[in-house]
């Protein structure tokens, strides 16, 4: 019996599925080759990302809620929840207490118009809660506000991700040493 070498096998994959995922994924290599193929010999794979590496943090923990949270309720006024540019990761609750059609508007003021981005309104009953979560961007002279009715809060939480650069900004007292 003679030991040979492992030859590299090398199959093409058919599936459309595959191929389309790669397209949407990989967009500059949608015109490079036409098939896709597989191997059976294992390849390692080192992963030299700062996530990986540990020096940053993966994008929910990055994105996560913290001390430096700012909070602010709208009930029957307009309520400015954010004046300062950059990235937001915001969270809204809307509730009203009455059956009178009540509506609770979340919008971006540029300080000459507003932008509705979330709106709920309560129709018949009362007590029924909404929620939001988005990320928003703001520019310079740009705001978040929170508007409600009489008979309705409107809650909004929001932290910074990022600066208005795309600097990413770490949770409040995080530390990665």
């Amino acid at each position: 019996m003679v030991n040979r070498p492992s030859v590299p096998e090398i199959i093409t994959v058919n599936s459309e599925e595959l191929q389309s995922l790669v397209r949407d994924l990989l967009p500059s290599q949608s015109g490079f080759g036409s098939e896709l193929q597989a191997s059976n010999v294992i390849t390692p794979i080192v992963d030299l990302t700062a996530t990986a590496e540990g020096s940053r943090l993966p994008t929910s923990l990055q994105q996560a809620f913290d001390f430096g949270t700012t909070n602010a309720t709208a009930t029957n006024n307009t309520v400015t929840l954010i004046a300062q540019t950059g990235f937001w990761r915001c969270f809204f609750s809307f509730i009203s207490v009455s059956n009178n059609n009540q509506t609770g508007t979340v919008q971006i003021n540029d300080g000459s118009s507003t932008k509705t981005i979330f709106e709920a309104t309560q129709l018949a009953l009362s007590g029924a809660v909404f929620t939001a979560e988005t990320i928003i961007f703001l520019a310079a002279g740009q705001s978040i506000e929170l508007v409600s009715g009489a008979s309705s809060n409107l809650v909004g939480s929001c932290r910074q991700v990022a600066t208005v650069d795309g600097t990413l900004v770490n949770p409040l007292g995080f530390s990665s040493t």
